[in-house]
């Protein structure tokens, strides 16, 4: 098993050009979450519930320190009237074989903090649209 530090992650994000930007130098997590639709099928007689797959859905968040130009990226996608974004995920950097997602989705929510006494920092929610696809790194 390959362990490798969490600073090795790359994170690019459409903006609303729309043109790939790789922001990993500014972002500090990243936290991806898939999940999948459970229904439930339990009926009468049953002593426990049970359930069967349903549909794929996801979500991230990022965050990271504060740049203007970052902020023009992510501020310009905030909203629903624009398309959904392609994303790609790197949770290990790009070494061969290392994990390599890569989706679309839409940026619904955007926050800034700017404190006295330290640096400003960002974070950003997405919900996934679609499939996202797990492959390696070539």
């Amino acid at each position: 098993m390959a362990f490798v530090h969490g600073s090795k992650a790359q994170f690019s994000i459409e903006d609303s050009v729309p043109t790939s930007r790789n922001i990993s130098a500014f972002i500090t997590g990243v936290d991806f979450e898939p999940t999948v639709d459970q229904a439930d099928t339990t009926v009468m007689g049953l002593s426990s519930k049970t359930y069967i797959t349903g549909l794929k859905d996801g979500r991230f968040s990022i965050e990271g320190k504060y740049d203007p130009t970052v902020d023009g990226y992510l501020y310009g996608i905030l909203g629903g009237f624009l398309a959904a974004r392609n994303f790609i995920y790197d949770p290990q950097g790009t070494t061969t074989g290392t994990p390599h997602y890569i989706g679309a989705a839409h940026l619904v929510s955007y926050k800034v903090t700017t404190p006295v006494a330290d640096v400003g920092t960002f974070s950003a929610s997405f919900q996934v649209t679609g499939n996202v696809t797990r492959s390696t790194n070539a």
